[in-house]
């Protein structure tokens, strides 16, 4: 706590980042963190709790009073009024709504209109705080409408203007960089028409999937992008930090799934809530286990008639588990980034049987040569050869077909794959290397 007076102290509030706020509370303990929560600038109240994990949200819920998380909503831009107000519904409905009582008209029809939106469509993300002038406005009158809004700190964050019709239809996006060199007395369409750089707007639809916008931003390099419903009417913008959010938080997801937890789950502090969603995969995973003991269990006899088939076993399965992983990672990822169009399907299975494949004979050689030599049984150097060659050659398509059968079903590929590519690899590794044993070997 000591050390966020001494930051507090050290800085003018306009020079405070709420970050870095976030950071110091993050290091105290409950009691401290409480304490510590009432030296924050009322102003920067928002901004620090939504900088904060989601844990911490309830402790500051429970230690602000409805007059205290009102001010912090209103300081907040709109999109980040939406996510706070979000969050606060879903801690405490009675408290969100004496809060939401208590703001002003603007904010409450801002974040109503937010809140229409579906949490995967882009209008869910966007600010509708933006900078927009006539087509037939004076450069001159633009700058100087902008220097009197940003003084007054109306309109933060600008880094375009975007030049709209009468009935607000987006006609065009100008960069404050390329609106100071435009000629001061003529019109922005004069100055557009007369210029060699064009100035056509990169701009998704409200409805739009948030993901696709996400690839907008990547693919073109944007900073901010403009959002607008299905004529056209500009609504608001995107910018470059929400996608950094929201890129963080799709990897998260996603690295969650392929680990069979919830993400939501794991974000809460109530163990009970994480320990069910764990379960319900590890029942799962129980469930695929006992189908792979009842393969062995088909050879029971071969088992007991040969140690050397207990020692091996667990190699094959192994090394198709690793592979298939493999893939399945490489696929998943890719998927998520968009790298993959819908005819690249069996491009991108024929790499990784390929890859597979190339891993699994040369494995199986290493393998077969040191089973032969273990156990001084060169025939048992070809059965685990061909088993690991088999199984990785099944590691390979499944790693990548799984996961692109799941996508085309539209299914987030990253949900159960691991679970059903566990099970592939092990009942393909263990079958194929006891068959092969029984019917070389015996």
């Amino acid at each position: 706590m000591q050390k966020l007076q001494e930051y507090l102290d050290a800085h003018k509030v306009c020079e405070i980042h709420p970050s870095d706020i976030a950071k110091l509370l993050k290091k105290l303990d409950d009691d401290d963190f409480v304490h510590a929560l009432k030296l924050v600038p009322k102003n920067l109240l928002g901004d620090v709790a939504l900088a904060l994990p989601d844990r911490y949200f309830d402790d500051i819920v429970e230690n602000l009073s409805v007059d205290e998380l009102s001010h912090a909503v209103a300081e907040l831009e709109s999109d980040d009024q939406a996510d706070f107000m979000h969050e606060l519904e879903e801690h405490n409905q009675n408290i969100a709504s004496e809060v939401f009582k208590t703001l002003n008209e603007e904010d409450k029809q801002e974040i109503t209109k937010l809140h229409t939106y579906n949490e995967d469509e882009a209008g869910a993300y966007m600010q509708l705080e933006i900078f927009t002038a006539d087509k037939n406005e004076i450069v001159h009158g633009v700058i100087k409408r902008f220097g009197e809004l940003r003084k007054s700190k109306t309109i933060q964050n600008i880094q375009n203007l975007f030049i709209i019709e009468d009935d607000r239809t987006l006609r065009f996006t100008v960069g404050l960089d390329d609106l100071l060199i435009f000629d001061f007395d003529k019109t922005l369409l004069e100055n557009i028409l007369q210029s060699k750089d064009s100035f056509e707007p990169k701009k998704a639809q409200d409805t739009e999937d948030i993901k696709d916008v996400v690839h907008y931003f990547e693919e073109y390099d944007l900073s901010v992008m403009p959002i607008v419903n299905e004529y056209g009417i500009l609504l608001g913008r995107i910018t470059s930090d929400d996608v950094y959010d929201i890129i963080n938080e799709h990897a998260t997801e996603q690295m969650y799934n392929l680990a069979g937890v919830d993400d939501d789950a794991e974000d809460d502090d109530g163990i009970l809530k994480a320990g069910k969603k764990r379960a319900s995969w590890l029942g799962l995973n129980l469930f695929t286990a006992i189908v792979a003991s009842l393969i062995i269990g088909l050879f029971a006899d071969t088992l007991q008639s040969m140690v050397a088939l207990a020692v091996l076993m667990p190699i094959v399965a192994s090394m198709g588990g690793n592979a298939g992983t493999q893939s399945l990672t490489v696929v998943v990822r890719q998927l998520a980034l968009g790298d993959i169009s819908q005819g690249d399907a069996m491009r991108i299975i024929k790499k990784e049987v390929s890859i597979s494949l190339m891993n699994g004979v040369l494995f199986a050689i290493i393998m077969g040569i040191v089973a032969a030599l273990w156990f001084d049984m060169k025939m048992l150097g070809v059965v685990i050869a061909l088993s690991m060659v088999i199984n990785l050659f099944a590691a390979g398509f499944f790693g990548a077909a799984i996961p692109l059968f799941l996508k085309r079903m539209d299914i987030d590929p990253a949900i159960g794959s691991t679970v059903i590519l566990t099970t592939v690899t092990d009942v393909v590794g263990f079958f194929s290397f006891l068959a092969l044993a029984t019917w070389i070997l015996l």
